[in-house]
């Protein structure tokens, strides 16, 4: 056997391991017993010991010794492209730190979710004063002497820096404020307003599920505090929420994770439990699930379909007409909820977040005063104040789990999905028929095969350009926004 096979079945191993480790997550968020959060961070804690200690294993060092990549096809080229870089990460990071902020993580998690429902700020910010001190202390051993943040960012967006996403943010924000202020001048569409019972919610987020291509059969839809995607390959599972004054919470929720996940379901099963085997960046990742709910399932041509499933599931509930439900869908409002922000609103939720963490890691900003921070940007942002702690720094669970440079990738998603968008226009320039007929194979097969199917074949931005044929550029995105709601909204 040689040194590269050696490699591989070593790293199948270790690669089972975490989607083990992703599972006690999961299941954290889901059906835990809320008494056993003491052991579970034990038990996460022990295993991230264990994928650390096979992560600096010397036989791994060895390997990466004895392999020529050069030597290699395109694939294990790619393979070993993941493997040096994680290599190099995790021996620069002391099993002990990496033990700590996993055990801290899971405590911290179980602390805002009680903080959170409590309203109570001050029961979290020890713990979160835990998980910045050592998400910096990680940080600084990654940075080795460079900046700590772009270290994170690098965890979750290769090659990308906070100086490029401030400069993109920076060519964004004006255009975005200008929009918005526009759009909030002129006559707003009617909200939706009734009673939409959860079990009727579920059912019909089932079936949009399906719609968009989600295989149930590897995969599960479960509530939980804060939506989100799990797992990669045969084992994929997503959340929701619902609000039964708020159906649009739940379904544009779960279309938004059945993206995440239908990214995971789709890649080339050759590369399952190994490097190439999941999303290859959270922007990357974020362009899929943004593209299913916004592009298309916020479209004119697919909510004239869900208007009749919404009919169906719950009668009449007070809008007549599949473009008054268009208008509705896309109504631009007032809220202090990122999950629940409107397209035109959304990225400035993600720069304001980008902003206060990139001063947390730097030290500029104090734990302490992260309330008041946050609550000074949002009225300076948006023009209303924060009404409680739960809309305000209480409602991401991100920094409790110590998911620091991960923000940004949310607007990289967007930026790629507009990139991404334009070249799905034009290469199924049937796409508005098919979606009134609640029809999304031409879109989400484009996707699957331009996109999702190479895992991390390629590098993030080569990702994009290759499938869209543009180096990524926020023009498509804001374009793209402008033409919508300057049209939605007659301006």
């Amino acid at each position: 056997m040689t040194a590269y096979e050696e490699l591989m079945r070593f790293q199948r191993d270790t690669e089972a391991l975490a989607q083990v480790a992703g599972r006690l997550g999961w299941d954290q968020e889901t059906t835990m017993p809320r008494g056993a959060a003491d052991q579970r961070s034990g038990e996460m804690a022990a295993m991230e010991g264990v994928l650390h200690a096979r992560r600096i294993d010397p036989r791994v060092g060895d390997w990466l010794d004895q392999i020529d990549d050069g030597a290699l096809d395109p694939v294990g080229q790619a393979q070993m492209r993941h493997i040096r870089k994680s290599y190099a990460r995790t021996m620069k990071v002391p099993a002990d730190l990496a033990a700590r902020i996993a055990k801290v993580t899971s405590k911290a998690q179980g602390q805002w979710a009680q903080a959170r429902a409590d309203e109570d700020v001050a029961a979290f910010l020890p713990v979160l004063e835990e998980v910045v001190t050592l998400k910096r202390e990680e940080g600084q051993a990654l940075a080795g002497g460079g900046d700590v943040y772009d270290a994170m960012i690098d965890d979750y967006e290769p090659e990308m820096t906070a100086a490029d996403l401030a400069a993109m943010f920076a060519t964004m924000r004006p255009r975005l404020v200008a929009l918005r202020a526009a759009v909030l001048a002129a006559e707003a569409p009617k909200p939706l307003t009734g009673h939409f019972g959860s079990a009727a919610q579920m059912d019909l987020a089932e079936k949009l599920a399906a719609t968009f291509g989600y295989d149930m059969t590897r995969g599960r839809i479960d509530k939980a505090v804060h939506p989100f995607s799990s797992g990669s390959g045969q084992d994929v599972r997503i959340t929701t929420r619902t609000n039964e004054l708020d159906p649009f919470n739940c379904f544009f929720s779960t279309i938004h994770e059945v993206g995440h996940a239908c990214y995971e379901q789709n890649i080339d099963d050759a590369y399952l439990l190994t490097p190439l085997g999941g999303g290859v960046s959270m922007g990357v990742h974020e362009s899929q699930s943004r593209i299913y709910e916004n592009q298309l399932g916020r479209s004119r041509a697919f909510t004239g379909w869900l208007f009749g499933q919404m009919r169906d599931a719950f009668g009449d509930f007070g809008i007549d007409d599949p473009e008054t439900f268009y208008r509705c869908v896309n109504r631009v409002h007032d809220g202090h909820i990122r999950t629940e922000a409107d397209e035109v609103q959304y990225n400035l939720h993600i720069m304001l977040r980008f902003d206060l963490e990139r001063a947390l890691m730097s030290g500029d900003l104090q734990v302490g005063d992260l309330e008041a921070a946050w609550n000074d940007r949002f009225a300076a942002d948006f023009g209303y104040a924060v009404d409680k702690p739960s809309d305000g720094c209480l409602q991401d669970v991100h920094w409790s789990v110590g998911l620091f440079g991960y923000f940004p990738t949310y607007s990289l998603g967007n930026v790629y999905a507009g990139c991404l968008y334009q070249a799905l226009r034009a290469a199924v320039p049937e796409l508005d028929d098919q979606l009134a007929r609640g029809e999304t194979a031409g879109a989400t097969t484009w996707l699957r095969d331009n996109v999702q199917r190479h895992g991390g074949l390629y590098r993030p931005a080569e990702v994009i350009e290759r499938a869209s044929g543009m180096t990524p550029t926020a023009e498509p995105l804001m374009g793209y926004l402008e033409a919508k709601f300057s049209a939605l909204y007659r301006l």
